[in-house]
């Protein structure tokens, strides 16, 4: 009998291995809390606040991703971040209007709405479960939700070890 060395079964078996960590980009986060720029912690004076955006520096934000939030108690008009947002849009990686606990769930839903669902039809899909970093769970079930409809699995973990976490019916 012919010696065929060894069969690597796994990369033979049609898997297709999904990392999230190569779809989400890691880049450093920024937070900017409005609160900071409110009179008397309550309400926003365009003036003061134009004048604010005018002189802060806003290349400290080059390459990050950016949430802008506020953390009073206070109603802050839509036109003021969208003016931070226009000032930090020529120097943050990305700005996000959210508070510092979903800035990672933001940026891994938009890394994923680059992905073409159709790319995974009648495919066995495992989602990379181990990594360098924290991916938020978030970005598992979003991934989850926009493979179900055409895969014809998805699975969680390395394909040499999967837990199944969904089977097309037949």
């Amino acid at each position: 009998m012919e010696d065929q060395g060894i069969i690597n079964k796994v990369a033979n078996s049609g898997i297709v291995s999904i990392d999230l960590e190569e779809l989400i980009p890691e880049r450093e986060e920024a937070f900017i809390d409005i609160k900071d720029q409110l009179f008397h912690g309550l309400m926003l004076k365009e003036k003061d606040f134009r004048a604010w955006v005018k002189e802060h520096d806003w290349t400290a934000y080059k390459g990050k991703n950016v949430a802008l939030y506020c953390s009073a108690d206070a109603v802050v008009p839509t036109w003021a971040y969208m003016l931070m947002a226009s000032s930090l849009r020529l120097n943050a990686s990305d700005v996000f209007f959210t508070n510092p606990e979903n800035l990672n769930a933001m940026v891994a839903e938009r890394a994923l709405s680059n992905i073409k669902a159709q790319d995974y039809t009648d495919k066995r899909v495992v989602i990379k479960g181990c990594g360098d970093r924290e991916i938020s769970n978030h970005a598992y079930v979003v991934l989850t939700s926009l493979l179900v409809p055409g895969a014809k699995s998805v699975m969680f973990g390395e394909p040499c070890s999967t837990v199944p976490v969904y089977k097309q019916r037949k």
